[in-house]
């Protein structure tokens, strides 16, 4: 059904007050879980193991570190959702600078990188139409991209908040369960892995060939939270009611007090979402280091890659676990495939009506630009990887630009923090230690890709 009301209006009538307990607050999470669907697939599944099975162990310290470091950075842009209410890009729209047309200069550079996005999702349908095709081969691929097109477009369309955060928390926690059983069960194996094995992936060095650097540079892009992730999760928090529960700012110490007490709920949100992907991220990684590696066996692209993962399940479970690993395979990537499409249905219309294509706070019209939307990008996902059909590589090449886009979003969360933010909404010195160390590594990690062609 369609929303009663209108999730990106300040509605007084809504207006909550915080829960002051941890107990409550996480009856109010949701919104980093949704996050959490559209993160594992591409990161976790796809880049997190092929980057164990080239590395080794060697780079697990920077997987970890890539989930952990730019949290800081989605709060603090995300603080922005809850005090004005307003979606991403009528915040970027308020950065100083060139302004093209009706808008600045962030929402032009973000439209022409989502371009090289289409890359990655792109593989990342491929490959549900590959399992598809593993499973039940009498219908072709291309037969199973479309049905996997018509099925997003239909779950998306609709565009409603609750169905994609249930759908997004089931999934997630179906395929973690069974990623760490076999954890477990790979520790009870003949090839279980060394204490000694993991701290070795803890000592902050790097591989020496120009090439595997390249895939730790892109890993470090697309595990944990993206830039697209962060730009997506102020939509979810606004459709999660979080802004619509603190109200419009009128200056008082009332509201500033909902403000902080809503923004320390989505902190709760976000750290317990990142726990999660984080402990499946260092699963990922030990699976792919410990058995792909050590076996010299390097996952390649659509049906061999998921093969070669597939091994790390009856490896350690037994031939009865090849099943349930593609159906698992296929719950996470599926679900990155719908999450994603929520999100990027969101973020294109809310910065087409930026450089003045249509009026986004218009209820109808934004529903009608979701819908047709939920439509057209899947099926240039398709076509993206017909022309391709080489999804790791797609992967990775998003994650280069997701790291690009990271630096626009953490210029304008800087931006914010330092000129227009309520100091009443501080989170304290810890927190503010956690955003300044995430910010000088993020700018490093970008200044060495930049640099990496010519060194």
């Amino acid at each position: 059904m369609r929303p009663s009301s209108d999730p990106y209006k300040l509605d007084p009538s809504k207006i909550e007050e915080p829960p002051t307990t941890l107990r409550g607050s996480l009856k109010h999470i949701g919104p980093g879980f949704v996050l959490s669907a559209s993160i594992v697939g591409s990161g976790e599944l796809v880049a997190t193991t092929t980057l164990g099975a080239e590395a080794g162990f060697i780079a697990l310290w920077v997987i970890l570190i890539s989930c952990l470091v730019k949290v800081a950075v989605q709060v603090e842009f995300g603080k922005r959702a809850i005090a004005t209410g307003k979606p991403t890009f009528a915040l970027l729209d308020k950065l100083p600078g060139l302004r093209i047309g009706k808008a600045n200069w962030s929402i032009w550079a973000w439209l022409f990188l989502m371009l090289f996005k289409f890359l990655q999702v792109g593989g990342i349908i491929g490959m549900v139409a590959v399992l598809l095709n593993m499973a039940i081969p009498s219908i072709s691929t291309d037969i199973w991209l479309v049905v996997t097109v018509a099925v997003v477009g239909v779950i998306v369309s609709g565009g409603y908040y609750k169905l994609i955060e249930t759908l997004s928390v089931v999934m997630i926690g179906l395929f973690t369960v069974f990623t760490l059983v076999s954890l477990v069960a790979l520790q009870l194996g003949p090839e279980a892995v060394t204490i000694g094995e993991v701290f070795s992936g803890l000592t902050f060095s790097l591989p020496s060939d120009n090439a595997m650097l390249l895939l730790v540079i892109g890993a470090f892009g697309i595990t944990g939270v993206g830039g697209d992730e962060i730009m997506a999760y102020n939509y979810w928090l606004i459709e999660k009611g979080y802004a619509a529960k603190t109200g419009e700012s009128d200056g008082s110490d009332a509201w500033a007090r909902r403000a902080k007490g809503w923004t320390k709920v989505m902190m709760v949100d976000a750290v317990a979402a990142m726990t999660v992907y984080t402990v499946m991220t260092a699963a990922f990684y030990i699976l792919g280091a410990g058995l792909l590696h050590g076996r010299g066996e390097v996952p390649g692209g659509g049906g061999p890659f998921l093969e070669y993962l597939a091994t790390m399940y009856t490896t350690t479970l037994g031939d009865w676990a090849g099943p349930m690993f593609y159906a698992g395979a296929f719950v996470v990537l599926f679900s990155t495939t719908f999450a994603a499409l929520a999100a990027w249905t969101r973020q294109f219309a809310d910065a087409f009506g930026q450089i003045g294509m249509f009026d986004f706070s218009n209820l109808k019209l934004r529903m009608r630009w979701i819908a047709g939307l939920a439509w057209v990008i899947p099926v240039l996902w398709a076509l993206v990887y017909k022309a391709l059909e080489n999804p790791v590589f797609m992967v990775f090449v998003g994650g280069f630009v997701t790291s690009i886009i990271l630096l626009i979003v953490l210029y304008a969360a800087i931006y914010f923090k330092r000129r227009d933010s309520d100091p009443r909404l501080d989170l304290g010195k810890g927190f503010a230690v956690w955003f300044w160390a995430s910010a000088v590594l993020i700018v490093l990690v970008g200044i060495w890709t930049a640099a990496k062609p010519f060194l």
